[in-house]
């Protein structure tokens, strides 16, 4: 029996079955490298879900761990903490934003903006607002109020009744969105480009028109960057594309490239809905995790990192058109947040998918056909051709 099969039957009978686990055992990991447990080596093209953008058992992250580990882990939110104002200044200085919320998760720091939107306008403005608008395809988190405001059947089944007060409107529709307004509206919560949706970006007339939108009627504008943020796309942030000045922005993944840290960011504006006692988080922003946070930031700024994820992600998607691929219908994206949409069915597409694990490539096939890749900002350019020169291989195959 393998030690992949030997983990597979110990996990059945300790952990509950949330996962629908890749064939997979991974014993170690290195920059843009993972070894299962039986030695076979991957290319790892998802990072974590774009959490380990500095890739893998980064040397230099590593360091500040061990050092901060000796000096300080945990002493909870009752107390000023050096490390947390270091990384909320290094934060803050890579958008327009004034304040922060230091959480563990992205479904907190979603939660954390929901709440914020609805204090601010029953608190701060005086009324009874308290509906969030987000969009078709969207994915906010797994929390209660995450899931409805995802509104996604497949994340709701068995969690009835569902949370009250979010409303779904279809994607990229401006109509719609005007139509769903009412004097109950506190916030419209958007990701500008759709990760576990596909792949799918904004248009920036939508985009422009939803702020005015915002602005006009005095609600506020969310943005989700928990997959989107820290230079995924090519920018520090994927609103930045659009010239954009959301009221809030929630993010999550890359922050300490692998250990647990969230953030909501906010305007002073919007700040004011907080005071002490009207939001808390045990674990949120501890000494050890912003060290790690400052580090990240420190090193993408450093090693320019947004403009090679730019650089990259235009070299994969044109690499995949390049094919000529009667199964490549589109490729999506911006910067190293990439969409290949296939044209096969769901059922080929899997099949693909399975080819390349197989292969030895780690990546997603969300949406049933759309190949969404999430590499580490620092992977080198070889092991993109070499993933596209095996898709070309693979489809090359496909029957229908």
């Amino acid at each position: 029996m393998s030690r992949y099969d030997v983990w597979k039957e110990r996990e059945e009978k300790l952990l509950c079955r949330t996962y629908g686990r890749y064939p997979v055992s991974v014993a170690g990991a290195k920059g843009s490298r993972m070894w299962d447990a039986d030695g076979k080596e991957f290319v790892d093209l998802l990072s974590g879900i774009a959490v380990t953008s500095l890739g893998h058992c980064n040397e230099e992250l590593t360091e500040v761990i061990s050092k901060q580990a000796q000096k300080l882990i945990h002493v909870s939110n009752l107390f000023y903490q050096e490390e947390q104002l270091e990384f909320a200044e290094a934060l803050l200085a890579t958008c327009h934003m004034d304040n922060v919320f230091f959480c563990n998760s992205g479904a907190e720091a979603n939660e954390a903006a929901i709440k914020m939107a609805r204090r601010y306008q029953q608190k701060v403005k005086g009324n009874d607002a308290y509906e969030i608008i987000t969009l078709e395809h969207a994915f906010h988190g797994r929390t209660l109020a995450a899931i409805a405001a995802t509104g996604q059947e497949k994340f709701l089944d068995g969690f009835a009744p569902t949370t009250p007060g979010f409303i779904q409107v279809a994607w990229n529709d401006m109509q719609a969105l005007k139509a769903a307004i009412t004097p109950k509206t506190a916030a419209i919560l958007v990701e500008v480009i759709q990760g576990e949706g596909g792949i799918h970006a904004l248009s920036p007339e939508y985009c422009k028109e939803l702020q005015s939108l915002c602005r006009e009627k005095d609600i506020l504008f969310i943005v989700d960057e928990v997959q989107s943020g820290l230079c995924r796309t090519g920018k520090w942030w994927a609103y930045q594309h659009y010239a954009l000045e959301p009221d809030i922005i929630t993010s999550a993944k890359a922050l300490a490239n692998g250990l647990p840290l969230g953030a909501m960011l906010c305007t002073a504006k919007a700040s004011k809905a907080f005071e002490p006692g009207s939001h808390a988080t045990t674990f949120g922003g501890g000494a050890l995790v912003t060290k790690v946070g400052s580090k990240v930031i420190e090193i993408m700024q450093r090693d320019k990192l947004a403009d090679r994820a730019k650089q990259m992600g235009d070299h994969v998607r044109a690499k995949a058109l390049a094919l000529k691929s009667p199964w490549v219908k589109e490729t999506r994206g911006l910067g190293l947040m990439v969409g290949i949409e296939l044209s096969c069915s769901p059922e080929s597409a899997k099949k693909v998918w399975d080819e390349l694990l197989e292969a030895g490539f780690i990546l997603n096939l969300t949406q049933g056909t759309v190949l969404r890749l999430l590499p580490a900002l620092t992977i080198e350019e070889y092991d993109l051709d070499r993933f596209v020169e095996c898709l070309g291989k693979i489809l090359a195959d496909v029957k229908e």
